[in-house]
């Protein structure tokens, strides 16, 4: 399976300029041959987070149908990226999952807010799992800082989760960290991890894009740069099943104790 992060800028607190630039941009993953492609966190306010009450969608609904017709249109499954969704709760950080018949798959707000960009102070955060399928295959999707918590990651893998999709707009400063953490996730869960992060910048961040393919041995199979991009690999998901036989962590794992 072809698989593309779409590695883009976003204008900051412009959702009209952003969803042209998705548009574009899944449109070319679809001719390139992708068969699935994820976007970046928050691709359609940036972290505008102030003005959140006047540009957040309302309860996603723009985006959803924009997403379910762009994904029908061009056949090709979309691990959306979040956007931010107006909730009767406040608004939220939702990811989408969007498949290839224009069926909506999955809602996952971001479970662990990042205090650092005043997350907390805007944001509401989601209650919900990150599990969905697509083609019959399991997988679970995380945002961002989400990363940093291994037993939420592990959580999902325990119940069946064998790739891990991550969305984020994760600061240059720390672009170390995230690769560090991605590829620990990879093998410690024997999954792939599918991890698409922004490029650009906003008034407060610069952000490191080095979007990441990793297969579950740790190993980078595709890594992006700095500058707006599409970083893909083909992937083959029938290694999971050998590498877990090859060491049975999950077999040997002590939860009664932890």
């Amino acid at each position: 399976m072809k698989i593309g992060c779409i590695q883009m800028d976003i204008a900051y607190g412009k959702p009209e300029i952003n969803f042209s630039k998705v548009e574009q941009w899944v449109r070319k993953g679809a001719e390139d041959g992708h068969e699935v492609l994820l976007l970046p966190e928050l691709w359609n306010t940036g972290y505008d987070l102030t003005r959140l009450d006047e540009i957040a969608d309302k309860e996603a609904q723009k985006s959803i149908e924009f997403l379910k017709g762009l994904a029908k249109n061009s056949n090709i499954h979309l691990v959306a990226g979040s956007v931010a969704n107006q909730t009767e709760e406040g608004v939220k950080n939702t990811l989408l999952v969007i498949n290839k018949d224009g069926e909506l798959v999955k809602l996952y707000s971001k479970l662990h807010l990042f205090k650092l960009m005043d997350e907390h102070l805007h944001l509401t955060a989601g209650t919900e799992d990150g599990h969905f399928q697509l083609e019959g295959l399991p997988g679970a999707a995380f945002i961002c800082y989400d990363i940093r918590f291994p037993e939420w990651i592990r959580k999902h893998v325990v119940e069946g989760a064998q790739v891990l999709f991550v969305v984020a707009e994760w600061p240059l400063p720390r672009i170390q960290h995230w690769k560090n953490l991605l590829i620990a996730r990879a093998i410690e869960n024997q999954a792939y991890v599918i991890a698409c992060n922004r490029v650009g910048a906003d008034p407060a961040n610069t952000f490191g894009g080095h979007s990441l393919i990793i297969n579950p041995w740790g190993e980078i199979l595709a890594e992006g740069g700095t500058e707006e991009e599409i970083v893909s690999a083909t992937v083959d998901f029938s290694a999971i099943a050998d590498i877990r036989k090859r060491i049975p962590i999950f077999e040997d794992r002590r939860p009664d104790f932890y």
